[in-house]
């Protein structure tokens, strides 16, 4: 199979969409509240509602490529998320917001797994480490724009243009795909197993609902979702072991590396993700800097992440991949203890180090994981270990907003928190926790984890023996 670089890239333009709707909205949240008539934190059911749609509808893009094919579902993903980004910049009240979000991230549910799918369909082993560069190299590049463009749009302009973004990227994206995406649909794909998706779909939704419910108080509603939640998710999983054809095959999880890669990593991603959703309310609640200004800094973060990409391949290559993970994780923990002790009269360059440390360490973690993760699966079962990374990685995005929301209040409830910056600082000392903690699990992959998709493997064939 020869790898097909147009459609990675095509499948990375459209991710570079996804990654930008769920990053741009944050920087301008202030200014979408007070036009919204509402508290900056509640703009956070808008930025959740987006990813925990993409996650709850996840599991079946797997099943409608094999039906339908995959150019023409990702064709209709692709006009279904450019109508919504239009219903966004229309909208006139929050819960219309949320709705836009709502069916805005049904069209990133299918638009970025069944391309990825296609691209891990087509490509060897020796070329996966290649195609997940770029897959995510140009994806990095709309955290790096968002917080500018958010922040210069709400101040300068209106928030509502930041979703007119995507019909110009969308457009053209389209045209693209139907040009260069094969039909590689199943001869004779399962039945869709419905009970399946029902069961996944209550719970992660009494999930979420929980997860919002808690950062205002642990009340009636807030345990009738939790207990829809437990039950939802228990009774997914139990059918999932036992169906015949399930819609996603937990049994890959007995791969060690895909395992640890489908646990931790979507933790890691949450906690990431929670980043930018924090730090930027850090900067205008806690310091009282503009959306620009606070997207101008914030940018620091980014350019880590998009700096180190040329070198995150050799340092796997040489280190391993597990050698990388546990620095990654630790050195992004310290960091965000120190974001913790940012003051408004701390220097610029040193919140610029800060975050641009950060960024360094979160791409090279993130990098990692996603290299790891397909390095043990077979072209057998490419697509139930797409569909459940897929699935996962964007609830722990979806979670990761809705539990920096959640710490905020959480600071905002500790007596004798001091000042506008009490709660953010509060949030970032318990994310530090949260983080340094998934090193316990990254030590249990092997020290040759993803050596073959790396090329460590050759290296240490190569090396010369111990001298005599």
């Amino acid at each position: 199979m020869e790898f097909q670089k147009g459609v990675a890239l095509l499948v990375a333009g459209t991710f570079f969409m996804e990654i930008l709707d769920g990053t741009v909205i944050t920087p301008a949240a202030p200014r979408i509240a007070a036009e919204l008539g509402i508290a900056p934190i509640d703009v956070n059911v808008a930025i959740t509602a987006y990813v925990l749609t993409i996650g709850v509808l996840i599991p079946i893009s797997g099943w409608l490529a094999d039906r339908f094919g995959p150019r023409r579902v990702f064709a209709v993903a692709i006009v279904l998320f450019v109508v919504a980004s239009i219903g966004c910049a229309l909208a006139p009240t929050l819960p219309a917001l949320t709705a836009a979000r709502v069916l805005q991230g049904a069209g990133g549910a299918l638009m970025v797994p069944v391309g990825r799918l296609v691209v891990l369909r087509t490509t060897e082993k020796s070329d996966l480490v290649r195609a997940i560069a770029y897959l995510t190299w140009p994806g990095l590049l709309a955290p790096v724009l968002a917080p500018v463009v958010g922040g210069l749009l709400a101040d300068y302009a209106s928030w509502r243009w930041i979703f007119v973004i995507n019909v110009p990227l969308g457009l053209a994206a389209l045209v693209v795909a139907l040009r260069i995406v094969p039909d590689l649909r199943a001869d004779a794909p399962d039945p869709l197993d419905r009970p399946g998706f029902a069961l996944l779909a209550v719970g992660v939704a009494g999930l979420i609902v929980a997860l919002e419910g808690l950062g205002s108080g642990f009340g009636l509603s807030t345990a009738l979702a939790s207990a829809v939640a437990v039950a939802g998710l228990g009774l997914a999983v139990r059918h999932l072991l036992r169906a015949p054809r399930p819609l996603v095959d937990l049994r890959i999880l007995r791969v060690t590396t895909f395992r640890v890669t489908a646990a931790t990593g979507s933790v890691y991603r949450g906690v990431i993700i929670a980043i930018p959703f924090v730090l930027p309310l850090l900067f205008q609640v806690g310091f009282g800097w503009s959306a620009a200004q606070a997207g101008l800094v914030v940018i620091a973060l980014f350019v880590g992440n998009v700096g180190i990409k040329p070198a995150t391949t050799p340092l796997m290559r040489r280190l391993g991949i597990r050698t990388v993970l546990l620095w990654s994780i630790v050195i992004g923990a310290a960091c965000l203890a120190g974001m913790a002790f940012l003051e408004p009269t701390t220097p610029l360059p040193v919140i610029l180090g800060l975050l641009l440390v950060s960024g360094i360490v979160r791409s090279t973690g993130f990098t990692a994981y996603n290299s790891v993760a397909f390095a043990d699966i077979g072209q057998d079962r490419m697509n139930h270990a797409n569909t459940l990374l897929s699935t996962l990685q964007e609830l722990g995005a979806g979670l990761g907003v809705a539990i920096g929301a959640l710490l905020v209040r959480l600071g905002e409830a500790i007596p004798g928190v001091a000042g506008a910056a009490g709660p953010y600082r509060v949030a970032f000392v318990l994310l530090s926790i949260i983080l340094a903690l998934l090193a316990i699990p990254t030590l249990l992959l092997p020290r040759t984890a993803g050596d073959e998709v790396t090329g460590r493997v050759s290296l240490r064939t190569d090396a010369p023996g111990p001298r005599r």
